[in-house]
Order: structure tokens, then C-alpha cells, then sequence
């Protein structure tokens, strides 16, 4: 099935990623696809869901953040390139 819409969220370490996630799907009916982390300690979030449930859950974390947020981001109807990118980073995730 294809994602209707993927929400970003990028935060500073792991700990403050699982904040971000934990407020997400307690916010909106959304799900967590996988994150990508970069050097830094930069984690980048992928939630997934309906568009009016990753806005909601994106926006919650925006306008109260649990942590510093450097960036968010809700990509709607994402391309099948978007799609097979975002699902080739969750394979790769532990535990998925």
C-alpha cells in the first residue's frame, strides 16, 4: 500500500527522535517508517500516514517540541522514487 504522505522531523540524537516519535503517534494516527542518521548525530524522522494525520503530527512537534527541531517537513502524495528510497532506508533498520 502506498504511504499518502510521509512527515520529517529532524532533531539532534536518538533520544530526542524517540521523543518526537512518541508525541507523533500519540498526537495522530500516524506510523513510524524509519529514521536516517547523519554525522553530527542528526536523526531524521520518517512518520507515515493519512496528509491530515502527518500534518497533525508534524505540526504538534513543530509548535511544542519535546526537543530542539531543526527542521520539519510533510511531503504529500510522495512520488514511487520517494516511496522505494524511503522503504530501502527501513529495511535496513533494526528491528523492522
Amino acid at each position: 500500500m502506498k504511504d499518502a504522505a510521509y512527515g520529517l522531523v529532524e532533531v539532534l540524537g536518538s533520544s530526542n527522535a524517540i521523543l518526537c516519535v512518541d508525541k507523533m503517534v500519540k498526537t495522530s494516527d500516524v506510523y513510524f517508517k524509519t529514521w536516517n542518521t547523519k554525522c553530527g548525530g542528526h536523526v531524521t524522522i520518517f512518520m507515515a500516514g493519512d496528509l491530515s494525520a502527518v500534518n497533525a503530527a508534524v505540526n504538534a512537534v513543530a509548535e511544542n517540541p519535546p526537543c530542539e527541531v531543526f527542521y520539519t517537513a510533510v511531503i504529500s502524495n510522495p512520488h514511487e522514487e520517494m516511496a522505494k528510497f524511503v522503504d530501502e532506508m527501513a529495511a535496513k533498520f533494526p528491528g523492522k
